[in-house]
């Protein structure tokens, strides 16, 4: 028996139409390695308003792994 993962696609809308600036800031830190906190950090933030940034790209999108938000931001060209 073999086992096959079946990834669904996400396509990724205008950014501009899609994200909020800062949602895309904090996107493009997470991509980048960033933690929720360094990610914070780097904004001038909390690390619960990153969280908030993230859970609500997250709920846009139907993505759940930080894998699947580094594949959207690099299909965003972030």
């Amino acid at each position: 028996m073999s086992l096959t993962l079946v990834m669904e696609h996400v396509e990724a809308p205008s950014t501009a139409t899609s994200l909020a600036p800062r949602e895309q800031e904090a996107l493009s830190h997470i991509a980048a390695g960033c933690t929720y906190l360094q990610a914070a950090r780097n904004m001038g933030l909390s690390k619960h308003t990153v969280d908030a940034y993230l859970r609500r790209i997250r709920a846009k999108f139907g993505v759940n792994t930080t894998a699947e938000l580094t594949r959207l931001a690099i299909s965003m060209g972030l």
